[in-house]
């Protein structure tokens, strides 16, 4: 899907962004915050979540999130309602990469029957239970809402959900695709929309190896990419928009 549009001011608008100290997330809090928006900066570590938000200055509001923990979800919720007098972006960003499991799997990958079951409950718990449980705790709220709302969930590429010794990352993406088909499928007609948005390949970010090869580090893309997008999803531009997959190395910049 090409898009184009001018970047707006986006002062008023509220978001919260779920892994928002690092990679993909920190980059989608900076874009949003430097157009104006104000967002809920969250972290399983309240202190990274404190010093993101003092990097990122007065539009960044930390918040102790653990996406995987129910009570956490609920907590930091209802938080950044507190704080932030509601939500108009839900960002459902946050995840753990294949290193937790094997920290070689670009130059080593291990099969899936070698994958440890804790590592492949963290992961999924992550990535896509936790894209569930806060979803689920802020699209009533959304809904009971005036202006209902926006929930972008960040996926990856369709090649990297199949890719040899990509378990459990791979399906964890997958999964997040096919629940986000399913809550814009539940949603149509409301108030609240549900996209799809992905980097188009792989980024410079945490979840990269330290030691992969130079030149596979020379392409890496850089997270910077998801900015122009997820701003563009939280202006009135977008406001019709919904049930999209978008990818951010396709997106047209205005």
């Amino acid at each position: 899907m090409a898009l184009s549009s001018s970047m707006p001011d986006l002062t008023g608008t509220r978001a919260l962004v779920t892994g928002a100290t690092s990679g993909l997330g920190r980059a989608m809090t900076a874009a949003l915050t430097a157009h104006g928006a104000r967002v809920a900066v969250t972290s399983r570590e309240p202190a990274r979540a404190e010093q993101t938000a003092a990097d990122l200055g007065a539009n960044a509001v930390p918040v102790a999130l653990d996406v995987r923990d129910e009570e956490s979800v609920s907590t930091a919720v209802a938080e950044t309602y507190d704080r932030l007098g509601g939500l108009d972006l839900l960002v459902n960003n946050a995840g753990i990469g294949m290193r937790t499991v094997n920290p070689k799997f670009l130059t080593e990958p291990q099969p899936f029957h070698a994958v440890p079951p804790d590592g492949f409950r963290a992961v999924v718990d992550t990535k896509l239970v936790g894209c569930f449980l806060v979803a689920r705790e802020v699209v009533p709220r959304m809904l009971a809402s005036e202006h209902g709302g926006r929930v972008v969930n960040i996926s990856m590429n369709q090649g990297t959900m199949v890719r040899r010794g990509f378990v459990p990352y791979g399906p964890a993406g997958a999964g997040v695709e096919a629940l986000s088909r399913v809550m814009a499928a539940d949603l149509e007609g409301t108030s609240v929309t549900v996209n799809l948005l992905l980097p188009g390949g792989a980024t410079a970010t945490g979840l990269v190896p330290d030691d992969i090869p130079a030149e596979m580090r020379a392409n890496l893309i850089d997270p910077a990419v998801m900015g122009p997008p997820i701003v563009w999803l939280a202006s009135p531009a977008a406001a019709g928009v919904h049930d999209e997959r978008i990818v951010a190395v396709d997106f047209e910049r205005p």
